[in-house]
């Protein structure tokens, strides 16, 4: 059976051959700088993004962009209260970001709703969040989705902390 596993002196070889395929390089060039430069643009939004109501968690929103364009995931907890009981948080299920998008001060991104609350959401479509900043680690997010039907929907603070 051969060994799949590439030999350390195949990778040598591979790279000298790319690196001297004429414009290689200069292209390679070229994407790093563009990557780097949207990676400083999305700086101030890369973090994780907290939200507490009542001293407890009630929303968790991580944004990377390690491989590139912004990725992440949002995480949203279920409060309860009890008679006679201390209000707990509860986390649900990290959904990943959808179609996320940072324009400089305005970070907008869609999450699936479908798991929310089964069997009534599994049709729902995506929810719209945007997340304006206030500052470099204060932002403030709202369901684009509830205040479109409601003016008074809540806005939720968020506190950024880097990785």
């Amino acid at each position: 059976m051969k060994n799949p596993l590439i030999t350390i002196g195949a990778c040598a070889t591979l790279a000298t051959a790319l690196v001297c395929v004429p414009g290689f390089a200069a292209a390679a060039g070229a994407a790093s700088a563009a990557s780097n430069v949207q990676s400083t643009a999305n700086q101030a939004v890369l973090g994780i993004w907290r939200c507490d109501m009542n001293g407890l968690p009630a929303v968790t929103l991580t944004v990377t962009d390690e491989g590139g364009p912004l990725t992440g995931a949002v995480l949203f907890y279920l409060h309860r209260k009890e008679q006679g009981q201390a209000e707990t948080a509860t986390p649900g299920l990290p959904e990943p970001l959808m179609s996320p998008r940072f324009d400089g001060s305005t970070f907008t991104f869609q999450v699936s709703h479908r798991r929310a609350h089964p069997p009534k959401t599994l049709q729902d479509a995506p929810i719209t969040f945007r997340m304006k900043l206030v500052s470099a680690n204060k932002a403030e997010l709202i369901n684009v989705d509830e205040s479109e039907h409601d003016p008074h929907s809540p806005v939720y603070t968020f506190t950024r902390s880097d990785y």
